[in-house]
């Protein structure tokens, strides 16, 4: 390819108009979630399930990059991006995009996707909507399960306005006594933690709760008159920083989990029919400015609506099921049982979930791990895990066997510091070592470590991972795992561990990429050698499978490959702050999004030079927090076969023209349309065919 040198009139690489706002990037990615919520050519629930997706991202958005920026305009820290927005104006524009995705997210609900579930016998209705009988069970749920579980709290002499707790949702009541005439305000939590939000009456029937307790009103305020009311929610800051100079962190965390309660509030939800007095009063008694409230038409917390997604039944509502294969490396034919172990020692072996299975690969791995009495040794980290992963369990038994079982937990894995310190006081009771990471860093990377004695010495079997120890998410998740018994990235991560576990300075690795301290400038590295090979009118390419691109220095290497004239190629799920097709700067970058059935989660890095073809795989996306914040970690994918494999996924993302969008010069993102080819699906398809294959070679 002819070299492209950047035009005369080309942008300055430092230039804002070559940077996109992290944040409203985001919710950019938030917008295509909302997309297929609005797709009629999907299975209807799973527009219902796209509808909570949305929902719940947008709490975590506020409760934590929101949170941040409002921190820092009431610090007066004007700390502004490569974009040069100022942090008041980039919450300005959130609120503004929130409001219109807003709309469009309740509208959809409300008008299309709730008549459309009626018309399939899922009926989600209001009181008012209600027959006589339908209104009998009602009254009935009200008296036997939710009155009981309901505290009214009134504002006035000795009683303070409530403390409204984080994503709770409310009724807000204005009330006025037939006698004396006073009027008040109280407010009665609708407590969904512990009764259901769409509330059962009938088959496939469910009245939201909260309009149950608003028909009620009366009896929480007996011989009150109710003059209106209304339903409101709360987003609270929920992020914090646990200090490096902390003793103990484990107390230091629990203590910080209980401050998260109390975290100052982002973000007002209100119904849009709310009088313009209460609404006042609420923005008054709570101490936020207009811009951080949100008028939302119909009903508010829609997150909720996973309940409706898990309802029994109506499969044909529903994509086909997909249930993950054994690769067939691990496959038995003897008695169907995986065996990793064995298989490891053939050579090096990649899994791809959900499209292989996490149970029959990893899971079976630390399993092995635990019962062979070779084992002397199991090293794993754990950033987030659920609570039926066999991971923790498998380790804890291995401590208790008289294995070394090390286990790094790090407790400060936002929203999962809970889970963690009950898995690590379990371990801990169990024997096991248990480590919570470097100060300052969060150990972001996946690694697990099996030693076994084999003759004389000792064989080091390693799984590096793109994506947690998670056994729920890996069904919905795309990751990839590789499984190696290669000596040098065996010694790299063995020194890993010591590293983190004891008191080493992080060493200069054989063949594995860490962060902080070498991923940037070997990232950079690889580029700048690409763009070398390219000059030297050898083929070249980048491509890059990421969940989000932030770094400038990294975009700007990207950016000077381009103007040099490599292809660059970019598979991002997430944020982008990259702009592609930029005249004289970026037109040969191309940026695909892939947002469907399966959450795109691996991330590789992909370099061609002439003959040569370089893959490595791990934790760690170009964003300056894993960069410069984090322990990550990325493997060279060594073996011709798997590298193919790789190579073989991001071009199906690539090429994908149905679930797909692309990122056009002025910052926006089109889906691709009237295609045929789905990434998903064809990746399915591939594990089903290889499969197919395996079965037909050990068969009879």
């Amino acid at each position: 390819m002819e070299a492209v040198t950047a035009s005369p009139s080309a942008p300055e690489l430092d230039s804002p108009g070559l940077y996109s706002n992290r944040e409203l990037s985001w919710l950019q990615f938030n917008e295509r979630v909302l997309e297929l919520a609005e797709d009629e050519s999907l299975p209807l629930l799973e527009r219902v399930k796209f509808l909570a997706i949305y929902a719940a991202n947008l709490d975590e958005f506020y409760m934590v990059r929101v949170a941040g920026l409002h921190d820092q305009v009431d610090a007066g820290i004007d700390a502004r991006g490569p974009d040069g927005l100022a942090p008041s104006e980039t919450i300005e524009r959130i609120a503004e995009r929130t409001r219109e995705l807003g709309h469009r997210h309740s509208h959809q609900w409300d008008e299309v996707v709730r008549p459309e579930l009626a018309e399939h016998g899922i009926r989600v209705v209001d009181c008012a909507d209600c027959d006589r009988d339908e209104l009998e069970a009602v009254d009935r749920q009200f008296s036997e399960g939710i009155f009981p579980v309901l505290t009214p709290l009134a504002v006035g002499p000795g009683r303070p306005f409530p403390y409204i707790s984080n994503l709770s949702l409310s009724l807000a009541v204005w009330l006025r006594d037939p006698v004396s005439g006073t009027e008040t305000f109280a407010r009665v939590k609708v407590p969904k933690e512990v009764l259901p939000r769409f509330v059962p009456i009938g088959d496939n029937v469910f009245v939201p709760l909260e309009t149950i307790i608003a028909r009620h009103l009366d009896q929480l305020f007996p011989g009150m008159e109710i003059v209106r009311h209304d339903i409101f929610r709360v987003t609270r800051d929920a992020d914090f920083t646990v200090s490096d100079e902390a003793d103990d962190l484990l107390r230091a965390v629990e203590d910080e989990l209980r401050r998260r309660r109390f975290g100052e509030v982002v973000r007002l939800e209100i119904s849009s029919s709310m009088d313009p007095e209460m609404r006042s009063y609420l923005v008054e008694q709570l101490g936020i400015e207009e811009t951080q409230v949100i008028d939302v038409d119909g009903l508010l917390d829609l997150d909720d609506l996973w309940s409706l997604y898990e309802v029994d039944g109506h499969r044909e509502l529903r994509d086909p099921p997909w249930t993950p294969g054994t690769h067939p490396a691990f496959a038995d034919p003897d008695d169907g049982k995986a065996k990793v172990l064995a298989a490891m020692r053939a050579g090096d072996l990649l899994v791809h979930h959900p499209y292989d299975s996490f149970a029959s690969s990893v899971e079976r791995f630390i399993k092995e791990a635990v019962a062979e009495p070779d084992v002397l040794a199991i090293k794993m980290t754990v950033y987030r895990t659920s609570d039926d992963s066999e991971l923790i369990p498998s380790l804890i038994r291995a401590a208790e066997r008289g294995k070394q079982a090390v286990c790094l937990v790090e407790l400060k894995a936002r929203f999962d510091e809970r889970q963690n310190i009950e898995w690590a006081r379990s371990l801990e009771e169990a024997g096991a070592h248990v480590v919570h990471g470097l100060p300052g860093l969060k150990t972001h990377a996946k690694a697990l470590l099996v030693v076994r004695r084999e003759g004389a010495g000792v064989r080091h079997y390693v799984h590096i991972g793109t994506g947690n120890y998670h056994a729920k998410t890996a069904r919905l998740y795309e990751d990839f795992g590789l499984f190696t018994t290669d000596r040098e990235i065996a010694a790299d991560v063995a020194e890993l561990f010591n590293t983190l576990t004891g008191a080493a300075r992080s060493p200069s690795f054989r063949k594995v990429i860490t962060a902080p301290e070498h991923m940037r400038p070997w990232f950079l590295d690889q580029v700048r050698r690409t763009i070398e090979a390219h000059e030297a009118g050898d083929e070249a390419r980048i491509g890059l499978k990421l969940n989000s691109l932030v770094d400038t220095r990294c975009i700007r290497a990207l950016y000077e490959a381009s103007q040099a004239g490599v292809p660059v190629d970019v598979n991002v799920r997430g944020i982008c702050c990259l702009r592609a097709g930029v005249t004289g700067v970026s037109e040969n970058i191309r940026v695909i999004s892939v947002v469907g059935r399966f959450l795109e989660h691996s991330r590789l890095y992909g370099f061609r030079r002439g003959e040569e073809r370089l893959w490595w795989m791990g934790s760690a996306d170009l964003m300056p927090r894993n960069l410069d914040t984090r322990v990550e970690l990325l493997a060279p994918i060594e073996d011709q076969g798997l590298r193919d494999e790789v190579e073989d996924t991001l071009e199906r993302c690539l090429g994908d023209d149905t679930f797909a969008w692309e990122l056009r010069p002025d910052d926006s993102w089109e889906r691709r349309r009237g295609g045929t080819r789905s990434a998903h699906r064809e990746l399915m398809e591939r594990a089903l065919e290889r499969a197919a294959v395996d079965a037909r070679v050990d068969g009879p």
